[in-house]
C-alpha cells in the first residue's frame, strides 16, 4: 500500500462535517479539519456568558460554522437553499436533500416536518398569489437554536478516529503545485500537505475565499448582494401560515425598480438578534424548540447583482452594515409607522407601540439614514403586498430592524463533482458561493466528500 492519502478540511461548518463523515471511514486516509474557531463545547462555553465577557467572533465560527446558533432550518425542497442545480442534472440535486436529511435525524433531528399538507399549501399559494406574490412551497425540519448545538456535538462524536479536528487553527493559504492542490499553510505559518483540499469556509469566511481564490487566479462569477431588514409583528399575524408552513417563503418584484424582494429566515415565536462578523455589526433571527415569545420575526432582503466595472457586493454590503453601526451604536429599530411618516422613532415611541422588540439592545432611529432610497422603496412595497397576504403585517407599530446583509462569496467555476480549475481543489457550502442554507451546505460537503473517497480508493487500487 502506498502511504496514507492525506486530506484537509477547511472549515467545520455543515459542509465540511459532511465531507469528513463522507470520508471518515475510508482506510488509508487521514482527515484534518481545520477550523479557526473554537470546538463546540467552547463554543457552548462562550455562548452561555453575557455581556462583553462573550466573546462575539465565536458566535460565528468555530465547530458547526454560523448555523451551530441559528435556528436550525432543514429545507428539504431542492428549490431553496443555494445553486446546486448550476452544477449537478436535477435528478441528483432532487435526491440529495432527503439523502442528507436521514444523516441529520440520524444524529438528533426532530421527526416532525412542517409543508406537508398539499391542500394548506395550495391554498396559501393561492393567497400569495391574490397578493401579488409567489409563495414557494417547501417542506422544512426545524431544529431549533436551542437544539441545533446538541446535534452538532452529536456529528463531532460521529466523525471516528481517521478524523483530526484542529479547531483555533486559522488556514490562511491554500497550496498548489503546478495546478494541483498540494496542502495548507496555517496563519502561523506551520505548512499540512494534503492530497486533497476541501474549502469550506462558511459565510464568515467567505471574504478569506474570495481573496484565495483570485490569488490562485481561479475564475469566478459574483453572487448577488442581499440587503434588507428584519420585520417583527406580533406571532398571531402569523399564526395561521406560520402552522402549515412554519416559514413561508415569498417573492415579491417591486413595481418602481422591478427588484426581486424575498423573505428568508422566518422565525415563529422567536427573537431577533445582533451577529458580529469581522466588526460589523448585524441583524438576524433565532426560533427556539424549547421557548416561545410572542412575536414572529423574518428578514426582507433585496437581491442586487452589480455589473462591470464593481466587482465587491460584499465589501458594499458591509459598508451598509457599518453605516447602520455607525449612527446607531449597532443596530436600528423603527417602527414602519414611523419610517412611512418620514420621522425617525424614539424609545418613547416604541415603547408605546403593540410590538414589544425582542431585540431590547437594538436604538430606535431611522433607517433612511443608513440604507439607499432604492431598497426601501422595494420594501415598503413588498410589505405592502404581505400586509394582504397577512393583514397585520402592514401595521404603523410593526418593527424594522436594519441592515440584514447575507453574504455570498463569489462562486468559482467549478465542475459537477464541485472540483476548482486546481486539480484536487474542492469549494463548497455557503462560504464558496455554493449554498444558501443548511440542506444544500451539507450536500455540497458530502458530494466533494465521496469524489475525494472514489479518488483515494482508486489510488490504492
Amino acid at each position: 500500500m502506498a502511504g496514507r492519502k492525506q486530506v484537509a478540511i477547511v472549515g467545520a461548518g455543515p459542509a465540511g462535517i459532511f465531507a469528513a463523515l463522507a470520508l471518515s471511514d475510508v482506510p488509508g486516509v487521514r482527515v484534518r479539519i481545520f477550523e479557526k474557531g473554537p470546538d463546540i463545547d467552547a463554543r457552548l462555553a462562550n455562548a452561555r456568558r453575557k455581556g462583553k465577557a462573550r466573546d462575539a467572533r465565536w458566535l460565528l465560527s468555530g465547530w458547526g460554522g454560523a448555523g451551530a446558533f441559528s435556528d436550525g432550518k432543514l429545507t428539504l425542497s431542492p428549490e431553496v437553499g443555494g445553486q446546486l442545480t448550476s452544477y449537478l442534472p436535477r435528478p441528483e440535486v432532487d435526491r440529495l436533500p432527503a439523502e442528507v436529511d436521514g444523516m441529520w435525524l440520524r444524529v438528533g433531528a426532530p421527526e416532525e416536518v412542517y409543508g406537508g399538507d398539499e391542500d394548506a399549501m395550495s391554498e396559501l399559494a393561492a393567497r400569495a398569489t391574490r397578493a401579488d406574490l409567489k409563495f414557494v412551497a417547501t417542506r422544512i425540519r426545524h431544529l431549533g437554536t436551542d437544539r441545533c448545538p446538541m446535534v452538532l456535538r452529536e456529528m463531532r462524536r460521529a466523525l471516528g478516529e481517521n478524523v483530526e479536528v484542529h479547531a483555533g487553527e486559522a488556514v490562511a493559504k491554500i497550496l498548489a503545485t503546478r495546478g494541483v492542490a498540494s496542502g495548507v499553510e496555517m496563519a502561523a505559518g506551520k505548512r499540512y500537505r494534503a492530497d486533497y483540499v476541501i474549502v469550506a469556509p462558511g459565510r464568515e469566511g467567505s471574504h478569506w475565499f474570495v481573496e484565495e481564490a483570485a490569488r490562485l487566479g481561479l475564475e469566478r462569477e459574483d453572487n448577488p448582494v442581499d440587503v434588507g431588514v428584519r420585520v417583527e409583528v406580533p406571532a398571531e399575524v402569523m399564526a395561521e401560515v406560520t402552522a402549515t408552513a412554519y416559514e413561508s417563503k415569498l417573492i415579491f418584484y417591486s413595481k418602481s425598480f422591478d427588484d426581486r424582494v424575498r423573505t428568508f429566515c422566518m422565525c415563529p415565536y422567536g427573537e431577533v438578534v445582533t451577529e458580529e462578523n469581522e466588526e460589523v455589526i448585524t441583524v438576524n433571527g433565532h426560533s427556539y424548540a424549547g421557548k416561545r415569545t410572542a412575536n414572529t420575526n423574518f428578514a426582507l432582503l433585496v437581491s442586487t447583482r452589480f455589473t462591470e466595472p464593481f466587482q465587491d457586493p460584499i465589501g458594499y454590503g458591509r459598508y451598509l452594515a457599518r453605516l447602520a453601526n455607525l449612527i446607531s451604536d449597532g443596530v436600528i429599530c423603527q417602527r414602519l409607522g414611523d419610517l412611512r411618516a418620514g420621522r425617525r422613532s424614539t424609545a418613547e415611541r416604541v415603547a408605546r407601540g403593540l410590538v414589544r422588540p425582542t431585540l431590547e439592545t437594538a436604538t430606535a432611529g431611522d433607517l433612511s439614514f443608513a440604507m439607499p432610497h432604492r431598497y426601501l422603496s422595494s420594501i415598503l412595497e413588498a410589505l405592502e403586498a404581505l400586509d394582504r397576504f397577512a393583514p397585520g403585517i402592514g401595521s404603523r407599530h410593526t418593527l424594522l430592524y436594519g441592515i440584514e446583509v447575507k453574504f455570498y462569496s463569489a462562486r468559482p467555476h467549478l465542475t459537477e463533482r464541485l472540483e476548482t480549475e486546481v486539480r484536487n481543489l474542492f469549494a463548497v457550502g455557503d462560504g464558496a458561493g455554493v449554498t444558501r442554507g443548511l440542506v444544500q451546505a451539507s450536500a455540497s460537503g458530502l458530494l466533494a466528500g465521496r469524489e475525494v473517497r472514489r479518488r483515494a480508493e482508486s489510488s490504492e487500487q
